[in-house]
């Protein structure tokens, strides 16, 4: 310790050195004594350590024991100067003077002047009544822990009695276990004694078979001693046979010399003659010498006979041992050519099958990227033909139109007579009920093409069908030609129709100017049928020969009510609407009139600004052309009302306090249109002009304007991922060119090889998300089209057109989604599953983490989840099924604790429906990673390629997923505790964020 240092000393008058050359020099033993929660509070009043740090000290996972977040305060401090080191020390005083003393050699006190001055004397009491507070509540803790800890004591002592009821039990089963120990051991010799009889016997075995090989062996001796014996027995017999033949010799010669004993006389005369003479000693041992040497060269011959002999024999058996060993290496050879023969023919046909499959791999390999091309082209050339129908149609269109105005120029005499009775030139119309309009009759179908005169039989078909029991129809739609004979017929015979129809046009010139001002509420329903051409006009019913013109057809009329907020349907002659009018608004705050050219059509039908549009009705001119503009985006209005070019019916209504509120948010650039919603991003765009956005794939972004700077783009804005504000902001391309874009980028990715295609795990940035939607099942934003087909094929006018899935293409750049604020612990699933059921086994063993269990539920019980749709993913077994359910799901979060789930990514919408939005976390995996995890996958009996598989699989099925997900790079973790670390902080983190659900239907 320190000596002690007069009390009047301050640590003021030290420089920074000499106070953090004193704390450093008790490093060791400051770390080891204080607790940091403990100092903060003073060292955040003393305006030395910030809100973050403090967080980052107490909390960050980098720090796994209270040494470490000793020394990373110190080090923060440090950073602060010689008022980090006063002020660190002056909160030492009051929760470790020891250690102040340790440190600094000065007795503790309190005197508020020996304060540095850090923090005033109001703060400084603060603190102290804060520490105090604190260590009550420390002091409360414990005594709950206290009696916890009683209560656990008293726990432990019942569970102390189980305990010793249990070692008795445990004890019985011990003596039963050492019992049947003995018996499996008596059992064990047994089995040792029958072992070893069993070798006896296949020791005996053995021997009996080598015996048996030995008198093999002997046996083919003797059968060889056999052949040799009778190999020589015929070489005695040729022999035998031979000294017969001699003695038959023998005996003629005999019989011979008997016959020749004259001969013998004189050869035995001679002999004696030869006995009597007498050699030389000389010619003695000459004879003699050639005699032994004649009988040694005998006895060398005998004896050279006698080994040939031998070697004969010798080799005669080596010829036949040889012989034997040739037929069995030919029996070999033969089977060893017949196996390779065999074995020639499976080599052949492992290599045909290897080439055919060769063969199939290129030939699927080409045909993919065909198909990928011809997908793209077919893309390509049906939006180019889109562009030619949708040109060809304007074309009929205008061919139509003037078709019709050469037909209204034509000459007519009942529209000469008509024109002759009217009393003055017509003015604005009086608004009056309308109860039906017939833009077109039979009559003149003859006059018209074949396309439009089926057009017209088309139309006049289904008016029928649908109106064939109306006789007062109010439906912009044309009537029956039924209902129109009924109604002329009807009417023709009522003269008081024909004065009310003539009284009209004088009551219109008499209007006064204040009930024009009233017709501008747009409160009424309009007939104005000296717009029509004169085709459109007369009526010629088939059953009767009765011709009436359009003027004379008496129309009923009455005076219509003014009713503020009601939808007003409104039929007039739209030629090119959008050059009569301009809108304003979007799918938030609706579609308005802005302005009306004077003069125009629109004008004279009253249309003024503040004027909502409901739903626009082209039916009578262009089949199937009905869509409602409640809902729709600016873009959407504007490619529709661009669309409007003839007879058309307007559903209106007055909705002043809506449009001025718009008109204000624009003026004061609030706002740049009436759009406002959410999308998801499905590819990459890399926002190169000036003002464009840069956006990643599966950002979030609200969209503000869908029509901004005159089309072609949207503006939108970044949202943060743990609010809703906006942050980022630009343009981003609207949905026909971000649509255009994403098919180019899938055309390149066709055109590059498989090996540059293939990423591995936790790789770059992802590019594109494949998602594909059903026409029939389209966006909400394009609900109002009832089946229409819109322009937004077209390129060169990429704003004119609906932009949600409606044209053929089903790939989806832009997703709409919707926010959540999930106020309890949301469950989390993990990819791959494998994974998650290592994590889930860990994470259990910590505070705030549970599996989420698997019911059985009986055939019963499961139908009547089933109907209410509490299933989350089920298993089949016999008799009933193991499910997931809603209620056990719910019954963890309300517990305040995170749900494991064990489940398929298909069940993710199941959970959206129940209102619980999962944490995904996605841990990618490449065979590094799954090195790591060699013991754990282990464990559960899986190995490293069938986890690459798996995570193979499981990352395909990530796009389809309804919401976003948070990944793990491999790189990210080393051992499976700082993977369940970063896992952890993933869940907390994206528990913080806005959670975003697709509104798309699959």
């Amino acid at each position: 310790m320190a000596e002690l240092r007069p009390p009047d000393s301050t640590l003021t008058a030290l420089d920074e050195d000499t106070l953090w050359d004193m704390t450093e020099s008790h490093r060791w033993q400051i770390v080891r004594s204080i607790c940091p929660s403990r100092l903060t509070p003073y060292l955040r009043q003393a305006k030395v350590l910030g809100r973050l740090d403090e967080e980052e000290v107490l909390h960050s996972p980098r720090f796994t024991n209270t040494a470490m977040r000793v020394g990373h305060l110190l080090d923060l401090l440090r950073t602060r100067g010689k008022n980090g080191a006063i002020a660190f020390l002056e909160s030492l005083k009051f929760h470790n003077p020891d250690v102040y003393t340790l440190v600094t050699g000065l007795q503790p006190d309190v005197d508020f002047s020996t304060f540095s001055g850090l923090m005033e004397t109001s703060k400084l009491t603060e603190c102290l009544a804060g520490a105090i507070s604190s260590l009550q509540e420390e002091l409360s803790q414990e005594k709950g822990q206290k009696e916890a800890l009683l209560q656990q004591c008293r726990r432990l002592q019942e569970r102390l009695g189980q305990a010793e009821a249990h070692a008795e039990s445990l004890r019985q089963l011990e003596a039963d276990h050492g019992r049947m120990k003995r018996e499996v051991s008596a059992h064990f010799h047994e089995v040792l004694k029958l072992k070893d009889e069993m070798l006896d016997l296949s020791l005996r075995y053995s021997n009996v078979l080598q015996e048996k090989e030995l008198a093999a062996t002997r046996c083919r001796g003797l059968q060889e001693e056999l052949y040799l014996m009778k190999q020589e027995l015929q070489r005695e017999r040729l022999s035998a046979s031979c000294e017969r033949e001699f003695r038959e010799r023998s005996l003629k010669m005999a019989h011979s010399l008997e016959c020749g004993a004259e001969e013998l006389s004189h050869l035995k005369e001679e002999n004696e003659k030869l006995r009597s003479l007498t050699f030389s000693l000389a010619e003695k041992d000459i004879l003699e010498q050639s005699l032994d040497e004649a009988l040694e060269s005998k006895q060398e011959l005998v004896k050279r006979i006698h080994s040939l002999r031998e070697r004969a024999v010798a080799a005669e058996r080596q010829r036949t041992q040889y012989w034997e060993e040739k037929e069995q290496t030919l029996l070999q050879f033969q089977k060893t050519k017949v196996d390779c023969e065999i074995y020639k023919e499976k080599m052949n046909a492992l290599q045909s099958q290897v080439v055919e499959l060769q063969k199939e791999r290129d030939k699927a390999y080409s045909a993919r990227d065909a198909a990928q091309a011809a997908i793209s082209q077919n893309l390509t050339e049906k939006d180019a033909l889109r562009r030619k129908v949708f040109e060809l149609t304007d074309q009929v269109c205008d061919l139509r139109q003037q078709l019709r105005r050469l037909q209204a120029e034509s000459p007519q005499e009942p529209k000469q007579e008509v024109g002759a009775g009217e009393p003055c030139r017509r003015g604005k119309q009086r608004l009056a009920r309308m109860f039906a309009i017939c833009p077109r009759d039979d009559s003149h179908c003859s006059c018209l093409s074949s396309s439009e005169a089926q057009l017209w039989s088309d139309l006049s078909a289904t008016s029928s069908r649908e109106l064939v029991d109306s006789f007062r129809s109010s439906s912009p739609v044309p009537p029956s030609q039924q209902s129109l004979y009924k109604r002329a017929t009807e009417d023709f015979r009522d003269p008081w129709s024909f004065s009310g129809f003539l009284e009209i046009p004088e009551a219109d010139g008499r209007a006064s100017p204040g009930s024009k001002a009233g017709d501008a509420d747009l409160d009424y329903e309009i007939v104005d049928r000296a717009d029509l051409p004169e085709s459109e006009s007369s009526l010629q019913p088939n059953s009767r020969s009765l011709c009436i013109s359009a003027s004379s057809v008496p129309v009923r009329r009455r005076p219509a009510r003014k009713i503020l907020s009601q939808v007003t349907v409104l039929a007039f002659q739209g030629d090119a609407l959008l050059e009569q009018i301009s809108v304003i608004g979007g799918n938030l705050t609706g579609i308005f009139i802005h302005r009306v050219t004077p003069g125009s059509v629109a004008d004279e039908m009253a249309l003024h600004p503040g004027t909502q549009i409901v739903m626009v009705d082209c039916e009578a001119t262009e089949p199937f052309f009905k869509a409602t503009l409640e809902g729709t985006t600016l873009e959407q209005a504007v490619g529709l009302l661009r669309r409007v070019n003839g007879f058309c019916c307007l559903s209106v209504k007055v909705n002043m306090e809506g449009y001025k509120k718009l008109v204000r948010d624009l003026e004061a650039k609030v706002a740049t249109s009436g759009d406002s919603f959410y999308i998801r991003v499905n590819l990459a765009l890399e926002g190169r002009a000036a003002g464009e956005l840069q956006v990643h794939c599966n950002d979030i972004l609200h969209v503000t304007d869908t029509f901004f700077q005159g089309g072609g783009c949207w503006h939108a804005s970044r949202v943060s991922p743990y609010s809703m504000k906006d942050t980022e902001h630009g343009t981003i391309p609207n949905y026909s060119r971000a649509q255009w874009l994403l098919v180019t980028l899938v055309q390149d990715m066709a055109q590059q090889s498989t090996a540059a295609r293939k990423q591995s795990s936790g790789g770059p940035q992802k590019l594109v998300r494949i998602i594909s939607v059903d026409r029939t099942k389209a966006s909400p934003l394009c609900s109002s089209f009832d089946g229409a087909q819109s322009d937004a094929s077209k390129l060169e006018e990429p704003c004119t057109g609906c932009f949600w899935a409606e044209s053929c293409v089903t790939l989806v750049p832009y997703t709409l989604v919707h926010p959540h604020r999930p106020s309890r612990p949301r469950p989390v699933l993990f990819v791959p599953r494998v994974v998650g059921k290592i994590l889930s086994e860990k994470l259990c063993l910590l505070q705030g983490f549970k599996k989420c269990p698997a019911e059985y539920l009986s055939q019963e019980e499961y139908d009547a989840s089933s109907q209410r749709g509490d299933i989350v993913q089920e298993r089949e077994v016999s008799g009933g099924q193991y499910c997931v359910t809603r209620q056990a799901v719910e019954f963890l979060m309300e517990k305040n604790t995170h749900a494991l789930l064990d489940v398929r990514l298909d069940s993710v919408r199941a959970l959206h429906r129940m209102g619980a939005f999962p944490i995904i976390v996605h841990v990618a995996v490449n065979e590094k990673a799954a090195r790591k995890l060699r013991k754990a996958l282990q464990r559960l009996g899986t190995s490293e390629e069938q986890l690459l598989e798996a995570s193979r699989q499981e990352e395909g099925e990530l796009d389809r997923a309804p919401c976003l997900h948070s990944s793990l790079a491999p790189d990210a973790w080393s051992d499976l505790d700082t993977l369940l670390s970063c896992v952890r902080f993933a869940i907390a983190d994206e528990q913080k964020k806005v959670v975003w659900t697709e509104l798309r239907t699959r």
